[in-house]
């Protein structure tokens, strides 16, 4: 069932014919589109969207139609068709239609996207990582690698995430899986210091991979938590890109030392100039050895998130995401297989990049049989963990939420390092979580 059925293939062949009159004419043609996209969203499966995408197209003088109509002027040909194809195409449409029928089949959750780490290896050591306990020792072979794509493509995902580790240490290799899966969107969490000119070739050459480069604010921010010289490299990185008309985001980490700068016009403005067309936040999280409890966000800190980027939504042309800050948008939290999932790079299938407990590997069950393991079936039935979905994290915002579905599912500690308590774990957010529910409520309740 990996490759596409008759009746799939008959859609996706419609709906790329229907994609290409938007070269032509986009002003004309996008309102068109949405209405092809939804007489073959049958199931509804993007019904939410859509009403969302309709809206922003009609107010032909705001950002989002800004952002969306510098595809066209900032972002090679061939490379947004592929990347509207997969994404539009195979990841949501097609591939979202093949998810839910393996859902109600199985009775689990099953993801829309996969993130896993090709390799431990960094040539970085971040404040506050927990991958830098690891070195250069794991990786995940290209074949096991190919074999989680192929298993996924099964199901209907067709979106990949690589992270690490820094994954552009294996840069031969994830040009090798997009030139192999040609059907698949692939984006990669990077510190963005091994792109260069040659690299950056080889990704307008397959069209199908994307950079979210991983960036604390401006220099100063930048070089405390990732060492001298990162912030003058990225920036490079970033200009590289840019004159190749190559789709690249951000993903910036806020912690107590840099939300201010981070959530800051100045910020979004910059990164904006220099080509970004969407940004991840994530705020920081204590997990591992070499946690540092103190980089945690504040209660005001983090409101101030949640004011400023639903202010810059509707005023700057970035597409942005704050993934606990967001919650409300998705219900809740996505972990566990609900909308991803992490693999490490010693092949351990955890619900979250950070949640580093498992009870399967993928060299020793399928990836079917793992969204089936008690881990994962406790994910389902508690999910979500909150009422109130701006505190959607079992581990930062619902204390004993996480020990209790990894005490019942007898899930281990895949630190090899140190392994970690998950009651020790927990017990480095119970503050944060307690001093953050009533801003929360507060919040939710307006």
């Amino acid at each position: 069932m990996g490759e596409k059925t008759i009746v799939e293939n008959i859609q996706s062949f419609g709906l790329k014919k229907v994609l290409n009159y938007l070269d032509s004419d986009p002003d004309a043609n996008i309102p068109k589109i949405l209405d092809w996209v939804e007489k073959f969203d049958r199931e509804g499966t993007v019904k939410g969207q859509l009403k969302t995408f309709r809206d922003v197209v009609e107010d032909k003088g705001g950002n989002w139609y800004k952002l969306i109509k510098s595809l066209w002027t900032d972002v090679d040909d061939g490379v947004r068709k592929t990347l509207f194809e997969n994404f539009i195409i195979n990841a949501t449409i097609v591939g979202g239609q093949r998810q839910e029928k393996t859902r109600k089949e199985n009775n689990c959750n099953v993801p829309w996207a996969i993130l896993m780490d090709p390799t431990s290896a960094c040539n970085l050591h971040c404040t506050g990582c927990w991958a830098a306990e690891y070195g250069n020792r794991l990786n995940m072979d290209i074949d096991t690698l190919d074999n989680i794509i192929k298993q996924g493509k099964e199901m209907g995902i067709y979106m990949y995430i690589y992270s690490g580790g820094e994954p552009l240490v294996r840069k031969k290799d994830i040009i090798s899986l997009c030139e192999k899966h040609k059907d698949c969107a692939f984006l990669a969490f990077t510190n963005g210091t091994l792109i260069d000119e040659d690299f950056a070739n080889e990704m307008l050459r397959v069209k199908n991979f994307v950079p979210a480069i991983s960036v604390e604010g401006f220099e100063e921010e930048t070089d405390f938590r990732r060492g001298e010289g990162t912030y003058k490299a990225v920036i490079k990185a970033m200009e590289i890109l840019k004159s190749k008309k190559l789709p690249f985001g951000i993903s910036c980490c806020y912690t107590s030392k840099n939300t201010e700068t981070i959530g800051s016009e100045e910020y979004f403005d910059d990164m904006i100039e220099k080509g970004a067309k969407f940004a991840w936040l994530f705020t920081y999280m204590p997990v591992g050895k070499d946690a540092v409890p103190e980089l945690l966000a504040t209660p005001e800190q983090r409101e101030y998130m949640y004011h400023q980027v639903r202010k810059f939504r509707s005023t700057k042309p970035l597409f942005t995401m704050d993934f606990w800050n967001d919650g409300e948008y998705v219900n809740g939290c996505i972990a566990g297989g609900r909308n991803y999932l992490h693999i490490n790079a010693n092949g351990d299938i955890e619900p979250c990049a950070f949640i580093h407990y498992s009870d399967s590997n993928i060299r020793d069950k399928s990836l079917l049989e793992a969204f089936k393991s008690p881990l994962f079936m406790q994910y389902r039935e508690n999910q979500p963990f909150n009422n109130n979905h701006l505190r959607p994290c079992p581990l930062l915002d619902n204390p004993g939420r996480l020990t209790a579905m990894v005490e019942r599912s007898r899930a281990k500690s895949t630190d090899m390092e140190n392994p970690e308590d998950v009651r020790e774990l927990s017990s480095k957010c119970e503050d944060a979580a307690k001093n953050w529910a009533p801003v929360a409520n507060k919040l939710w309740n307006r």
